[in-house]
């Protein structure tokens, strides 16, 4: 996946902070909302953990909301793009499947990170990541592309520009096996710099797909009692998605 090595730099220009603040402004809420129904109390979390950070798009608009937020990602390009953005929040580079900080906080945040779980075992690691890393009466909210009861093929474009640089894409979600839990995602960057011609870089990127029922049974097995949520119809693109909040028991 060159998009997140080679091509970490232009990263913000494929997909730009402020594009997701109204996506951030929903998920701190949905925390805000499921933490203090945990606690049957008004607090919202003050320490939060994201997994799968990327380049720091989300944290760039929640991260005003907490006391603290810890920003891991698997690529160490990312989070140093993540950086330039968020230059007060601590970030750790390590792999949500086996990350472990020895501490633990009041929510965890995983976006479409968890994309990248391609297999059952995959997923169950992530979700027991979040699992160590949540002190009772905490909560994780799990935000996919999609299900698979959700998922179509599709395609989108779009890019920005930036500075002495542009970026545009075509982007193509297929399926080349409907019977397995894998989907793929092929890009296409045209990238220019200076005044000099685009060059055409092509991306290819595998996902998970699993069944609803198999993203709620595998939370219950590591622990957690689970709220299926959906996000706004965002737009024409981006219709309502499922998304999977889990809670901690208090001890």
């Amino acid at each position: 996946m060159r998009l997140y090595d080679e091509f970490a730099p232009w990263f913000h220009l494929l997909t730009h902070p402020k594009d997701y603040e109204d996506e951030a402004k929903f998920y701190g809420d949905e925390l805000e909302r499921a933490f203090s129904a945990g606690l049957a109390g008004p607090r919202g979390p003050r320490r939060v953990l994201e997994l799968g950070s990327g380049g720091g798009n989300n944290a760039s608009h929640m991260k005003s909301r907490y006391a603290e937020l810890v920003l891991t990602d698997l690529s160490a390009g990312m989070l140093e793009l993540s950086k330039t953005l968020n230059p007060e929040c601590e970030h750790l580079q390590g792999d949500m499947r086996s990350l472990r900080l020895g501490r633990t906080f009041d929510a965890v945040l995983i976006h479409d990170a968890i994309e990248y779980m391609t297999s059952e075992a995959d997923l169950r690691d992530a979700f027991e990541t979040a699992w160590v890393h949540l002190q009772p009466g905490g909560v994780m909210l799990v935000a996919p592309d999609c299900v698979r009861e959700t998922f179509s093929e599709q395609t989108g474009s779009g890019g920005h520009d930036g500075d002495g640089r542009s970026l545009r894409y075509l982007s193509w979600d297929w399926d080349p096996d409907p019977d397995d839990c894998t989907y793929q995602t092929t890009f296409v960057y045209l990238l220019r710099e200076g005044g000099g011609p685009p060059r055409v870089e092509i991306d290819q990127h595998e996902h998970g797909l699993h069944p609803q029922a198999t993203w709620v049974s595998l939370l219950e097995q590591v622990g957690f009692r689970v709220e299926v949520r959906h996000t706004p119809d965002w737009d024409e693109e981006h219709p309502s998605q499922v998304i999977f909040v889990g809670f901690r028991p208090s001890e």
